[in-house]
């Protein structure tokens, strides 16, 4: 087989003797890939193997112009295809520790269902946090349902946006944040419905809190950027999370809601999402 290549119709018989080398490349495909430089220009190219590189030969009179875009082409390689994405979390644990929390809640409420003492012992009880100093209320009541449909629904929904949250926030970061939202969530409702008769009990607080966590961090991320379109993508974010909260956190029919902690969680969390966005001003 002859080292020499071409595009002449004569192969190696129809190469010039006066041929001009403009680049010499480990492999074939590199040598190629530059070859289509010079045929984008309108002009024939030829390689030759020198040892263990390729030689891209051009005729005398567009060796000038193919080195001048060889040099662009090669400034336009640099750092591409760029890396690609991967989170500093592993995919497997993100979803593995929201099961896991699925996992938790429905056995506490096997648990739960011969030990009533257990929800008054820990439910959201207004009076009992305000009054009587029950700080510990505003997180038992998330590992604490009304019944298994409850307790079901939230278990799925749960699982799946802790899952979004870990993989936006870090796994150890992300399960603080929804911890310390819903937490505060619950307080700041017991402390708001006080001294009226107020309990209230499940994980509901912390998914919406989860959600919330996402459209703070998006509005904080879209509103540092100087894209043009910032306000349109926040809109979007904000609009998102609010339809969200509005079709699985307002209830309806004759299924017993709590939507002021909904509306706390989503709140709360929100705020808390866009403190702990990232601190840099994002490109265009």
């Amino acid at each position: 087989m002859s080292p020499v290549e071409t595009l002449a119709p004569d192969a190696a018989e129809a190469m010039p003797t006066d041929l001009v080398e403009v680049g010499s490349y480990a492999s074939e495909h590199a040598a190629f890939e530059r070859g289509l430089v010079v045929l984008a220009l309108g002009r024939s190219y030829w390689t030759v193997t020198d040892g263990g590189t390729r030689r891209l030969l051009v005729e005398p009179e567009v060796a000038a112009p193919v080195r001048e875009h060889l040099a662009k082409y090669e400034r336009e390689c640099v750092g591409w295809p760029p890396p690609p994405l991967v989170d500093s979390v592993s995919y497997p644990t993100d979803v593995i520790t929201p099961l896991l929390w699925a996992a938790a809640v429905l056995a506490i409420f096997q648990l739960q269902r011969p030990h009533p003492e257990w929800v008054e012992w820990g439910a959201l009880d207004a009076a009992a946090l305000v009054r009587g100093g029950e700080w510990w209320r505003a997180a038992t009541a998330l590992w604490l349902h009304g019944d298994g449909a409850h307790v079901v629904s939230n278990a799925l929904s749960g699982a799946v946006l802790f899952t979004a949250v870990l993989k936006t926030f870090g796994r150890v970061w992300g399960w603080l944040l929804v911890g310390v939202a819903a937490v505060l969530a619950n307080a700041g409702v017991a402390w708001l419905a006080y001294p009226a008769a107020y309990r209230s009990l499940g994980a509901s607080t912390a998914i919406f809190a989860g959600l919330g966590l996402l459209t703070g961090r998006a509005l904080r991320v879209f509103g540092r950027t100087a894209h043009p379109e910032r306000r349109r993508a926040m809109f979007v974010a904000l609009g998102s999370g609010v339809v969200v909260l509005a079709l699985y956190g307002a209830g309806g029919g004759t299924a017993r809601v709590d939507l002021g902690a909904h509306l706390a969680g989503f709140a709360v969390g929100a705020l808390v999402g866009a403190i702990a966005a990232p601190a840099e001003k994002s490109a265009p």
